[in-house]
């Protein structure tokens, strides 16, 4: 670890400082207003912030979307209002009455930073740590990107090659996430990360000295990390020279990613209030606050004060903006001229379209022959893997159980790995045993655009993955989530590893689809569908849970509605149906046997596949009520899970075959048996249904 003295020629005036100063007061004033909030973080974060925005990120605020830019994270992003005053200052689009509505109905600056809803803002953070993740993620994704498009390009010579900043804060690295994140990206030397940790010793509870005593920067040296400590000023303060050149030297070493611990003091300078916890998640008071612009040249009695020569001077990040992107623009169309055949799969994959033909390569499996769906998803992948080279992914070490490896011979893996597969820029990406951090960094690549992502786990490990995966349906993120061995049907590993309440607790988030497919060929079909959906045809894009079996199962004939979530996969015989079986994933070959034997017994009986209920619901009434006659309800819907996604599908007289306790550790045919997930008992539940139906 390496304590850099202040050299830099860094250029820094009198309205730089003020700048900052505004930002202090903006953010004390903010929080003062609505009387909640963050204030401490955001004041003493704001020459760090300012720094980022106005002297070293490569970022155009006319165009924040910019595909060449610099990516800023705010994992701490309680102290949103570090993050909204810099893209007020740079021009972003945020102005003072945004600053004025702070965390009000309606207002684009809500309590914090929200993808989606506030131009700059790269990604929705708050839960602790998911910032670090999201960060690690855009700097595996800008090195994918440079493998696609620019591979051969010298260090730092692509318009591909970029840097990824983030801030974090204490709570940000107790979080275990972060622990995780930060050890992938230490093993895969992601140089063009730069994470600033604000290491202000405050937390909600007080002194960090009542939870932690370790070394944070012996901890990323550990991890593998360039690990830089900056001082402050005298007073106290942030020094922005010490922490540019901190930055500078950061931005040189590209074997590494980098760590900036920053000691700062939160709500400096407030008389009373910095270094309290009180200023961490708390208004600071009409007197705090007005000490506090005495302190800095402000007038006590004026709020939200920012003058038109501080704008004027940190606006000129607009035109400092152009200027950067005018200048990459020039090595960007000298690629394109170099690399025809490169730029036009660039124009596709940036337009959200998928090549052309791809989806005759999808595999059709033969009827009748019994495949776990895990196994003919990564036949599905593999069979992709050639003609969608943005597609990429892995599993959090797992890739032989969740069949998620797209090419064996290429792994994600930095120069200097020692294994033969290890190609920077490679297909299959090797997250190690750190299901939370996979999701969020999952999120981060889907966040940077241009790229596809997926990554798998067993079904009962999405509890680890669950803030993220929440995020990815806030954030309306295309990422394709692989959870095998999706039941008891996975057998002697027993209750810890059985999946008993995940599909319907799953299924409660809003935004994200859940897909259990009956067979491989609804498993080839339901890829599709996902795939389709990440094109920018269908609007907001959404996370995919692909819900996957460990044990074989029956094929049956393709069917086209799998991918309108259900429909009716056997009719009736003999008349109209007198009862529907609903079923989903390995339970739909359960009520194809229950049917027969209620078809023998002259009970005109229909079979419903439906592996995703949030698809299903997509289509109009009638297609639905084609499926699920509604003058039909004798139902039975079968489930080895919880039954309460069903409960609105079977109505009144229904019957739902479900699990409603934990598994056990046995062969799975034995645990479906002794269940009660046999044709006898959900034909037994049919009738009940019937005679219910009938009273």
């Amino acid at each position: 670890m390496s304590t850099k003295p202040t050299t830099t020629d860094l250029e820094w005036t009198e309205w730089d400082q003020r700048a900052v100063d505004t930002a202090r007061v903006l953010a004390a004033d903010a929080v003062q207003k609505v009387g909640n909030g963050h204030p401490g973080t955001a004041m003493s974060l704001a020459p760090a912030a300012y720094t980022l925005f106005q002297k070293v990120m490569r970022h155009d605020p006319a165009d924040p979307d910019w595909v060449g830019r610099d990516r800023f994270v705010l994992s701490a992003g309680h102290s949103s209002l570090t993050l909204y005053t810099q893209l007020y200052l740079a021009g972003f689009g945020l102005e003072l009455d945004d600053l004025k509505a702070f965390r009000t109905w309606g207002s684009k600056t809500p309590g914090h930073p929200e993808y989606g809803h506030t131009v700059g803002v790269e990604t929705t953070t708050g839960p602790l740590g998911q910032g670090v993740a999201n960060a690690v993620g855009m700097a595996m994704a800008a090195r994918y990107e440079r493998g696609l498009f620019d591979p051969e390009a010298a260090e730092g010579e692509s318009p591909f090659d970029h840097f990824v900043y983030c801030i974090a804060g204490d709570g940000c690295l107790q979080e275990g996430i972060s622990a995780e994140a930060s050890s992938l990206a230490g093993h895969q030397k992601l140089g063009n990360l730069v994470l600033l940790w604000d290491d202000n010793h405050i937390s909600i509870e007080g002194d960090t000295e009542t939870a932690v005593s370790e070394d944070t920067a012996k901890r990323y040296e550990a991890y593998g990390w360039h690990v830089q400590r900056v001082a402050p000023k005298p007073d106290g303060d942030l020094d922005p020279h010490a922490l540019y050149d901190a930055i500078e030297e950061a931005k040189k070493v590209t074997d590494r990613p980098s760590f900036i611990a920053m000691r700062s003091i939160i709500a400096w300078p407030a008389p009373n209030a910095q270094n309290t916890e009180a200023a961490h998640g708390s208004a600071l008071g009409e007197d705090e606050v007005a000490a506090t612009k005495r302190v800095l040249g402000f007038d006590p009695e004026q709020t939200f004060e920012v003058s038109d020569e501080v704008i004027g001077h940190t606006r000129e990040a607009l035109k400092r903006g152009a200027e950067a992107k005018a200048e990459w623009e020039k090595s960007f169309q000298q690629w394109r001229d170099n690399n025809p055949e490169r730029a036009a799969e660039f124009d596709r994959i940036a337009a959200g379209e998928l090549p052309a033909g791809w989806e005759e390569k999808l595999p059709v499996f033969e009827p009748g022959k019994g495949v776990a769906t895990r196994a003919a998803s990564g036949k599905v992948l593999q069979a992709l893997g050639g003609v969608i080279p943005e597609l990429w992914g892995g599993s959090a070490d797992l890739a032989g159980s969740n069949n998620t490896t797209i090419d064996k011979t290429s792994s994600f893996l930095p120069a200097g790995n020692p294994l033969p597969e290890a190609d920077p820029y490679g297909r299959t990406v090797h997250f190690g045993i750190r299901e939370h951090s996979m999701a969020a960094e999952m999120n981060g690549i889907a966040l940077h655009g241009n790229t596809r992502i997926y990554g798998g786990t067993f079904l009962v490990f999405s509890d680890y993955m669950r803030n993220a995966v929440r995020l990815s349906a806030l954030m309306h993120l295309p990422v394709t989530y692989v959870w095998t061995h999706d039941s008891i049907g996975l057998g002697e590993d027993g209750p810890t590893h059985q999946p008993v309440e995940h599909l319907a607790s799953l299924r409660a988030i809003p935004g994200l689809n859940i897909v259990r497919p009956a067979d491989a060929n609804e498993t080839a079909i339901a890829w599709r569908e996902i795939l389709k959906r990440w094109t920018k045809e269908f609007g907001k894009g959404a996370p995919h849970g692909l819900v996957l079996t460990r044990q074989g199962v029956p094929t049956y004939e393709p069917n086209e509605g799998a991918a309108r979530g259900g429909y009716v996969l056997l009719e009736a015989e003999g008349g109209d149906a007198q009862v529907v079986l609903i079923a989903t994933g390995s339970e739909v070959h359960v009520a194809v046997e229950a049917r027969e034997q209620l078809q023998a017994d002259g009970v005109p009986t229909r079979v419903v596949s439906m592996p995703s209920v949030e698809w299903f619901e997509e289509q109009d009434q009638g297609y639905r009520d084609s499926v699920l006659p509604p003058s039909v309800r004798a139902r039975v819907a079968v489930e080895a899970g919880i039954g309460l996604t069903w409960h609105k599908y079977v109505g009144d007289a229904g019957r739902i075959v479900s699990l409603e306790h934990f598994g056990a550790s046995a062969d799975g045919k034995v645990l479906f048996r002794e269940y009660g997930f046999t044709a006898e008992n959900v034909a037994a539940q049919a009738r009940e249904s019937l005679a219910a139906a009938q009273r």
